[in-house]
């Protein structure tokens, strides 16, 4: 479909669909689009074209898309004002941390940001801290990058490392979040960028939440933070005493509204991108570090013998495999065996402690990452199968490169990369445990 657009106007894009610029100027983000250049909108996304020079656009919709002409820039002012607030900074390299709530447009003001200096020829890097809608890595991942060209979407960025949280959401890893984020920030700031943008995520309502942008702020050192907010959410932010100069920042009127299954939808496109091509590869446990999800008992368990025993008569079995954790006892049983519940009980009585069961077969569909010996991010894959007797794991992955760590999470796939619920049977809440090492 062709159409033309006048200046001054702005035309609003919800993918999938794409736009090639047949004459005129267009800007999407403080990028201008040349000529015969196409830009991709991906489904649940909006991009806004800002008609400079009267325009005439080739539109191409897919199912579900729509296209809205609006007047005016869809900017909001206090974008354009935020970005010369920037460039006063005068520290080099200056750390800018964004908070906001859901579809407030932090992702879209980050792009902004960064085609903007780029634009100053500045040297800029984005390190995404966005969980459950990353961009810049796979889902459940946070991940940087140097940005080198303006772009239309984060998401088109390769990350140059990424740290598994296994996750989609902060709420019961925030501890594991802080660390990450500052360890990614120490690396992306060892190339020198004029600029480190900080996305978050959309987690902020609550003294839970706030706690944790709080503790975000003080450990990540920024010297700007934008507040992104609509009316006043982000108050009980802004009166907390910090050194970095704080900024309040409109959120667009033509924000797209995302419900869960959007939200879904979108990871599931991450997940998607990131599993392009994979082969099975068998990892030997003997070889691989396994971290993560402790369901899943795979490093060697010291269990004193006679204890054992005793726990394998009093389950009236022998398990696949079993061992010890603080105030916990895993067990992992057959695919198709059952133990009673006076059977566990007896098992509690006799140790003390918590009896978790978990059966081969509830590993298939686990998310999981893999790094190299130098902790390097390598990839994600998705567990096939575990054989405890040969003590191998199987994972479905497009990595090729030699494992050395593989990091389980919690979330599960189906064969078409969708999300599908973990069933959780006599399982207690195991992130109150120290995670397997």
């Amino acid at each position: 479909m062709n159409r033309i657009v006048d200046k001054g106007r702005t035309l609003l894009v919800d993918g999938p669909a794409s736009v090639t610029v047949i004459s005129g100027k267009v800007e999407v983000f403080g990028l201008t689009v040349n000529v015969t250049g196409k830009v991709v909108i991906r489904e649940g996304k909006r991009l806004p074209f800002e008609v400079l020079e009267t325009a005439s656009l080739e539109i191409s919709e897919g199912e579900s898309a729509s296209v809205e002409e609006v007047n005016g820039s869809t900017i909001p002012e206090s974008w354009v004002k935020s970005f010369q607030e920037l460039l006063d900074v005068q520290i080099k390299p200056a750390t800018v941390l964004i908070l906001g709530s859901p579809d407030t447009g932090k992702s879209s003001f980050c792009t902004y940001l960064v085609n903007r200096l780029l634009e100053e020829k500045k040297r800029v890097a984005i390190l995404d801290g966005d969980l459950g809608q990353s961009d810049v890595g796979p889902p459940s991942t946070i991940a940087y990058a140097p940005v080198i060209k303006p772009i239309t979407d984060l998401f088109n960025l390769r990350a140059k490392n990424a740290f598994f949280i296994g996750e989609t959401s902060p709420g019961n890893v925030t501890e594991k979040m802080v660390q990450a984020l500052s360890l990614l920030k120490k690396e992306a700031l060892a190339s020198e960028p004029d600029f480190l943008v900080i996305n978050t995520d959309g987690w902020t309502e609550g003294e839970c939440a706030v706690g944790y942008k709080l503790k975000l702020a003080k450990e990540l050192g920024p010297h700007v933070i934008f507040f992104i907010q609509q009316k006043d959410e982000l108050s009980p932010m802004l009166t907390v005493e910090h050194d970095a100069r704080k900024v309040i920042v409109e959120s667009p009127t033509t924000i797209r509204q995302r419900d869960r299954e959007k939200r879904k939808g979108l990871r599931e496109l991450g997940y998607k991108k990131y599993m392009r091509n994979p082969r099975v590869q068998s990892l030997s446990l003997s070889w691989v570090k396994v971290e993560g999800n402790e369901s899943f008992i795979l490093n060697k368990s010291h269990m004193n013998a006679r204890v054992a025993n005793k726990i394998c008569e009093l389950l009236g079995m022998k398990p696949l495999q079993m061992a010890e954790f603080s105030g916990r006892l895993g067990v992992i049983i057959g695919r198709r065996r059952w133990i009673s519940s006076d059977r566990i009980e007896k098992v509690e009585k006799f140790t003390k402690k918590k009896v978790t069961i978990t059966r081969k077969g509830d590993e298939e569909g686990l998310l999981a990452a893999m790094y190299n010996g130098k902790r390097k991010f390598l990839g994600i894959g998705v567990v096939q199968e575990i054989d405890y007797v040969r003590r191998t794991v199987k994972v479905c992955t497009p990595v090729s490169d030699e494992v050395a760590v593989l990091a389980l999470g919690k979330v599960k796939l189906d064969k078409n990369m969708k999300e599908i619920p973990i069933v959780e049977e006599n399982h207690v809440d195991f992130d109150s445990f120290k995670q397997l090492s």
